[in-house]
């Protein structure tokens, strides 16, 4: 034997206390049972062999095992049926089968456990070792098993006697022959030896390297195995195998669930071959099957059961479900994991093991994904319901929605109108559909991205959204849509909207409504707790506003004056003053709308009073107001005057090549100033009528799209104006902060100059995305799930902010406006205040807020308290590091190099200076 074949005693460890505890070396599983072991559960002996040793045992496959494994298999009961198990260092990696009855033969099993039992245990070691070490064909054995049950007219094996067994034995031994070309094996050790080559062979298969690599796994990562005694499943009396979960893994409630086989062993519960039976009363009942459950039939064996799972869960600090074999009525454990479970069990779950002290409230927070919260906030598909796929898109907005289609704005109106919510069906969406959206139960678009017009109004309405379903075909003029599998679909025909999923199914399909109490609202309640950072929200209207409140927003970040004017009663007045080509004319059209501002805004701080509002003053450009359709252009045309030519060569003048690059924003404010002057002054005026005991609120008004600090204080030299003259007016004294909204690269980098003159930034990420990277925001989703399959960018960048290049930007924006003005208050009002990974970097960039629409202010709640738990513990690392650096420098054992490392190691990861905050933010 050489040397480097003998797998040594360092290589095998126990299961148990001392033993199979490095998950590195022995896999995931072995080190659970383990811990199983130690805890005092009855798991069968056995070690495990170290993925080290399997790798040997697969490049040197003749050889012996060595003194080591001898040893180890010594010390396990003599004649003892053997198990031999795969422990890779994560389930999701896979592995090889599991073979079981390993040294089976009908003479020493049938004293144990009965003549049938014996030889069905030892023909299901020769069916398995044929295919999963020999490499036969299964099917060869399943017709074999086949042609025995017909010509014994039995439905099933358990059905066949001894005679019909042994002959079965019999044509399995000589089918092994056949398919393998060796006889089989009837000695354990010798099975033992073959199985864990074939395992170590399998795991460095092409294949399965190609498997593990897809599931996240590394391609060269080793396998460990564990060799374990038998626990039968196959004896007189009560035996069988199963699984058991102690709590729901839809609703996270405690409880039995789950299910066994008797006469059975490993996962044949799960195979289909029999009809299993329940293990707990209540899901048995909820269930309405007869047979008793494994509860009522042998009650003392679910309580043994259910403290079991007790243990496992404060052991594991998780909720865990077992497998477990029953002999005569003797458990035993074959493993543990974590079960799977709903949004809603996440939640539940990490709640009540935080209560019991299982784990501590920061992580209770920490265990939830953000992004989860969604389902609970929305409706959702039913999910054991069919799904018809019509077609697939972009998940805009979450969320589930059926009704019948309409393809225009006004048909969603009057659907409303009969009480019927429909989902409008565009090809993208424009400000002028903005009143369907608002009266339609879901919106599907053919066009668009994740910031595109559709996907931003409808996550502000909380309306379910898909955008970007380029696979269907919209016929406006024959009122069709046309599915990429060829159905068609016509005005008033039933589909589903799965916001969520980025699906459009066919059929109005069920859904399950959801619930914001109990588990949530606790587990909402710590986050508060613990977050730095406050969460307002993008709402433009009094019943936005109501609706962020009830998800405990802190505020209003941004609230766009400019979805206010698409109402009716109004648009024709902003179109009117749009038109005008006098200052006059523009200056009375903007007359009949200041009233109109005026109430919006005192509803508004009714709501929200003593709570943040940061209004925007009117940021889109104007030709977007203006009317496309016959009928409406017909309309404006008698409302103003004009000749219908006439009106359609003045619209056409307003059009421009690039107008999310032309005459928006603050251009707005400075080229036509009367504009912002209403606005401005209907802001104050409704401060000073909805006073009470003094202002409700200190407004904070927002300048879009600045790019020179001339543009901001020209902006502010009219805002103030405009407050003296109201003041005075009206004898109110209030108070109001000016700020920008940073959204063009430039504003970014003199940050520095804009804070001197300004009370507030805020960043506007969805435009400065668009522009730091070239990109249409609304063309984009044409091309970006290929960039994304392609790998040319990590993320959507309007879904997730781009740390390396907005990110950046945003930094040296922070630095150089609090560099000028420290405190200075900073915001993000993007899409991206309701995404973790953007939320994870303004925490590491110190903003004070942030702000989204209102139904993922849950989620950034949430995910602004994960954020700040994350950030204290890296804090908290590096000075940990660096206090042990600066005791061994003292000490005289660090040189100079090591302690210059400890000094930028700290420096990185506490975030001083521009390039390493930057750094912070990423991690």
């Amino acid at each position: 034997m050489r040397p480097e074949t003998d797998l040594s005693h360092d290589l095998i460890a126990p299961l148990g206390p001392g033993g199979a505890e490095d998950a590195s070396r022995f896999g995931r599983k072995a080190v659970t049972l383990s811990r199983l072991v130690s805890m005092g559960v009855p798991v069968k002996p056995g070690f495990a062999v170290s993925a080290e040793a399997v790798t040997r045992l697969a490049e040197n496959g003749g050889e012996a095992l060595g003194p080591g494994f001898a040893a180890a298999l010594a010390g396990l009961s003599p004649g003892a049926l053997l198990a031999l198990r795969a422990s890779p260092g994560a389930k999701e990696w896979g592995g090889p089968a599991t073979l079981l009855n390993l040294g089976a033969s009908v003479e020493a099993l049938e004293p144990r456990i009965g003549a049938l039992a014996a030889r069905d245990a030892t023909r299901r070691l020769i069916h398995a070792y044929a295919v999963h070490v020999g490499g036969a064909d299964p099917e060869a054995f399943e017709y074999a098993l086949h042609d025995t049950l017909k010509d014994h007219g039995a439905e099933t094996e358990g059905d066949l006697d001894a005679e019909a067994l042994d002959e079965l034995i019999e044509t399995f031994l000589e089918l092994h022959e056949d398919e393998t070309g060796d006889p089989f094996p009837h000695a354990a050790a010798d099975q033992l030896a073959g199985a864990m080559r074939a395992m170590a062979r399998m795991w460095g298969s092409v294949s399965a390297r190609l498997l593990r690599t897809s599931r996240g796994g590394p391609e060269a990562g080793g396998l460990a195995l564990i060799v374990q005694e038998m626990a039968m499943g196959l004896a007189p009396g009560l035996s069988g195998a199963g699984r058991v979960a102690f709590r729901s893994e839809q609703s996270g409630e405690p409880g039995l669930r789950g299910r066994m086989l008797y006469q059975a062993q490993g996962n044949d519960a799960s195979a289909g071959l029999r009809t299993p039976r329940l293990i707990g009363a209540t899901e048995r009942r909820a269930a309405g099957v007869r047979d008793p459950s494994l509860e009522e039939a042998a009650p003392e064996i679910a309580d043994r059961l259910r403290a079991l799972g007790a243990m496992a869960e404060r052991e594991f600090a998780e909720a865990m479900a077992l497998e477990f074999t029953l002999e005569g009525g003797e458990l035993a454990v074959l493993g543990a994991e974590p079960i799977r479970r709903s949004p809603r069990a996440a939640v539940r779950i990490a709640v009540d093991l935080a209560k019991s002290g299982a784990i501590q409230m920061e992580d209770a927070v920490l265990r939830v994904e953000p992004r989860l919260l969604s389902e609970l906030l929305h409706p959702t598909i039913d999910p054991y319901a069919p799904r018809d796929l019509l077609a697939g898109g972009l998940p805009a907005s979450p969320g589930a929605a059926s009704g019948p289609i309409v393809f225009a704005a006004e048909a969603a109106d009057a659907s409303a109108a009969r009480g019927v919510p429909a989902i409008l069906v565009r090809v993208e969406t424009s400000p002028e559909d903005i009143r369907g959206m608002h009266s339609a139960a879901g919106v599907l678009t053919v066009r668009g991205g994740m910031t595109s017009h559709a996907a931003v109004v409808a996550r502000g309405l909380g309306t379910p959204c898909v955008v970007g379903a380029s696979g269907l075909s919209l016929d406006l003029q024959s009122r069709e849509l046309t599915a990429p599998d060829g159905r068609v679909f016509r005005e008033g025909d039933l589909i589903t909207v799965d916001g969520s999923a980025g699906e459009a199914l066919a059929g109005a399909a069920p859904t399950v409504q959801p619930e914001f109490s109990g588990a949530l609202a606790e587990l909402m309640d710590w986050a508060d707790g613990m977050r730095r950072m406050k969460v307002r929200a993008n709402a433009d209207t009094a019943q936005d506003a109501r609706v962020a409140l009830g998800f405990a927003a802190d505020g209003i970040g941004l609230a766009r004056t400019e979805h206010m004017f698409f109402e009716k009663g109004r648009i024709t007045a902003m179109r009117r003053m749009i038109l005008a080509e006098k200052e006059s004319d523009r200056r009375a059209a903007l007359e009949q709308l200041l009233p109109m501002q005026r109430a919006d805004f005192m509803a508004l701080y009714r709501v929200m009073q003593g709570s943040p509002v940061t209004i925007r003053l009117l940021d889109p450009p104007l030709h977007e107001f203006l009317p496309h359709a016959d009928d409406e252009l017909g309309e404006l045309a008698e409302a103003t005057g004009l000749t219908m030519r006439a009106l359609r060569r003045r619209i056409d003048d307003m059009q421009e090549f690039n107008p999310m690059l032309g005459k928006r924003g603050c251009r707005l404010g400075v080229t036509i100033p009367e504009i912002y002057e209403m606005q401005v002054r209907a802001i104050f005026e409704a401060l000073a009528q909805s006073w009470a005991d003094g202002p409700l609120v200190v407004p904070e008004i927002m300048i879009p799209l600045v790019s020179a600090r001339r543009e901001a204080t020209m902006i502010r030299r009219t805002i103030d104006g405009v407050a003296m003259a109201v003041a005075a007016e009206t004898g109110r004294d209030f108070a109001y902060k000016v700020g920008v909204m940073v959204e063009t690269p430039r504003a970014a980098l003199r940050a520095g100059d804009l804070a001197e003159d300004l009370d507030f930034l805020s960043f506007g990420t969805n435009d400065l995305t668009q522009m730091t990277y070239g990109l249409s925001r609304d063309d984009a989703g044409r091309f970006m799930r290929d960039y994304v399959n392609l790998e040319v960018f990590a993320e959507d960048p309007f879904h997730s902010l781009d740390l390396e290049g907005v990110g950046e930007l945003m930094v040296i924006a922070t630095d150089r406006a609090r560099d000028r003005k420290p405190g200075i208050p900073l915001g993000l009002c993007g899409e991206h205040g309701g995404d973790p990974a953007s939320i994870r970097f303004c925490e590491a960039a110190g903003f004070d807020y942030v702000s989204c629409s209102p139904f993922r202010v849950p989620i950034a709640r949430l995910a602004c308290a994960q954020a700040t738990i994350l950030q204290r513990r890296v804090r908290e690392a590096a000075d940990e590091a660096a206090r042990a650096g600066a005791a061994l420098e003292r000490s005289g054992a660090a040189g100079a190099a090591g302690a210059a490392g400890a000094r930028g190691d700290t420096q990185a990861r506490t975030g001083t200076g521009t390039g390493t905050r930057t750094g912070t933010a990423a991690e």
